[in-house]
């Protein structure tokens, strides 16, 4: 993990060793990744997990692990602090490795219900990730995003958050994938229209690491401005491509009829699950914001250009 803000001073996340007690993880410096010697002084000779999140906005939005959920009865476990060593610029860091359900209570999943300052309801909001396009599967649903405040199921237009994977039960893209899609309940989307089908133009992104990116505008939005717009690429290299941008789906007959012409979001941020703790997904994940306001297409090259400037892997 990395500060998502130049001046940024703070911890990133908090870790757990196996006797319960924690150690806060902070940057190296003011805007820089995160000094990983702290977690692994911490940590040496015993186990530990990630137990928090830190929202770097200053809004306290931070993740903790995942209560139940409508299909996913259990509570969900934090990920294992050291299962995803990487450098950034050189530097050692960690990434979040979000493993499937294989037994009672062993999903790896974050979530908040009650925060602050989040989109709902049909306001606009943009979302990105830095994640893993070799560590994936099929299963519902490795999401980050905004999703439902009480843990359950909602109708369509409940979330709005990005899935990475190659689940094939919905909407898929071009090849074997992964690719970045939207979770936007009831149904996770690659493109719009009123059936399900593939999109040629959502890319598989089989990169080691991958940048992912979603943008749902207001349904008063001007035809220019999305309303829902998936953009992805090498976290490395190079720049974004724009895998879909256009009409929302409507009227698609799953679960009864959706539509998702007006988003009624409900606030919550989730990080490796469905909307109802869904456990069934793989994913890693570095590094992701989620922010009111749909961006312009000059900001998602300044994210992209900031990200393959941090140096991934490298």
């Amino acid at each position: 993990m990395r500060a998502l803000y130049a001046a940024y001073a703070g911890n990133l996340y908090q870790v757990r060793r196996a006797d319960n007690t924690t150690m806060n993880i902070p940057v190296l410096a003011p805007g820089s990744v995160a000094d990983s010697s702290v977690q692994d002084t911490f940590c040496s000779g015993t186990t530990c997990t990630i137990s928090i999140i830190y929202d770097q906005s200053g809004k306290g939005n931070n993740l903790t692990k995942a209560p139940a959920g409508g299909n996913g009865p259990n509570p969900d476990v934090e990920a294992v602090a050291t299962a995803l060593p990487i450098t950034i610029s050189g530097h050692k860091a960690y990434g979040v490795r979000v493993t499937p359900e294989t037994s009672t209570a062993s999903q790896v999943g974050y979530r908040n219900d009650k925060t602050t300052g989040v989109a709902t309801g049909d306001e606009p909001e943009s979302l990105y990730e830095v994640t893993d396009g070799t560590f994936f599967n099929g299963a519902c649903c490795f999401d980050f995003g905004n999703a439902e405040t009480n843990n359950q199921a909602g109708p369509g237009g409940s979330m709005d958050a990005i899935y990475f994977g190659n689940a094939r039960s919905w909407d898929t893209g071009a090849g074997n994938g992964p690719w970045v899609m939207a979770d936007m309940e009831a149904g996770v989307y690659s493109m719009g229209g009123s059936s399900f089908g593939e999109n040629p133009q959502d890319l598989s992104l089989p990169f080691a690491f991958v940048t992912a990116m979603l943008k749902n505008n207001s349904a008063t939005a001007v035809a220019s401005d999305g309303p829902f717009t998936l953009k992805g690429g090498n976290a490395q290299t190079g720049s974004l491509t724009t895998m879909y941008s256009g009409s929302r789906p409507t009227d698609i007959q799953f679960f009864g009829t959706q539509n998702y012409t007006v988003l009624q979001k409900q606030g919550a941020i989730l990080l490796g699950i469905g909307g109802d703790n869904s456990s069934g997904a793989q994913g890693d994940f570095y590094e992701g914001v989620m922010t009111a306001g749909y961006a312009s297409s000059a900001t998602d090259d300044a994210v992209q250009a900031n990200i393959v400037a941090a140096g991934y892997g490298q």
